[in-house]
């Protein structure tokens, strides 16, 4: 027996079982998987089936030397020294060269620990189900640059709240009128500039205007306060000099008084 033989029967066995049992070495097994999405959820690719070797043994399940015997018309006895004494010689290699290439059905191979694992080619097709699907894209066309640019600018409006773009009026838009601080009588309305940037400059001016005014306010009442301040120390002090029995009669009580005067 030669490797390509042996390579066959493991791919016509797994077209129509779930598990091919390699005595002594593994067991095959194939599994269907699900449609998938990728390219960003853009295409729709269709089921398939995978294969993969776990090094566990079905030994309830004799396909293996069944097909053999079937095929070459040997006994079951014959059939069995034959795949045993072959599939022994592969467990010896995969020991020795960490590697067994099966032809058109894919690698074996060994990790430093031995553990065996499959590689499976990837042009391997053993899901007769899915012969003729391909993958379906979700785009409906190539975006050109301008759309793209498009759909950027739209975005960028979006998020940052931005009004939409309409058609330009046939008539003048209104001026936005700003109103003056009721508190500031002495500053009068003046139309709105025809130019949106002069009239945020009056606005500011405007702003500044009753900003400074507000501060002067400010200043002038500190002022009035520390002026009676001072009035009132001035007062004290010519009393003091004047009638000091009366500012003494102020600061202190009658009692203070007489201990004073003793």
């Amino acid at each position: 027996m030669d490797i390509d033989l042996f390579s066959e029967m493991i791919k016509n066995l797994i077209l129509d079982n779930d598990e091919v049992t390699l005595p002594g070495l593994g067991t095959f097994v194939s599994e269907v998987m699900p449609s998938t999405f990728s390219d960003k959820g853009y295409t729709i690719n269709p089921p398939y089936r995978r294969i993969s070797f776990r090094q566990r043994e079905n030994r309830s399940d004799t396909s293996l030397y069944d097909f053999y015997s079937r095929v070459n018309d040997l006994d079951s006895e014959t059939s069995s020294r034959l795949l045993g004494d072959f599939i022994s010689g592969l467990r010896e290699q995969l020991l020795t060269k960490k590697l067994v290439v099966l032809p058109g059905l894919g690698r074996l191979r060994a990790t430093k620990e031995n553990t065996f694992f499959f590689i499976a080619d990837e042009d391997l097709d053993i899901y007769p189900y899915g012969y003729g699907l391909e993958p379906v894209s979700l785009k409906t066309h190539e975006e050109t640059q301008e759309e793209v640019s498009a759909a950027v600018e739209e975005l960028q409006r979006i998020v940052g709240g931005a009004p939409a773009e309409e058609p330009a009026p046939t008539e003048e838009p209104a001026l936005v009128e700003v109103p003056v601080a009721a508190e500031d009588p002495e500053v009068e309305e003046e139309p709105a500039p025809d130019n949106p940037e002069k009239q945020t400059y009056t606005f500011k001016i405007k702003q500044e205007t009753t900003a400074r005014r507000n501060g002067r306010r400010v200043l002038v009442w500190l002022l009035c306060i520390l002026g009676l301040a001072v009035l009132a120390l001035g007062i004290f002090v010519l009393l003091a000099h004047i009638a000091p029995d009366f500012i003494d009669s102020i600061l202190y009580t009658p009692e203070e008084l007489r201990i004073i005067n003793h």
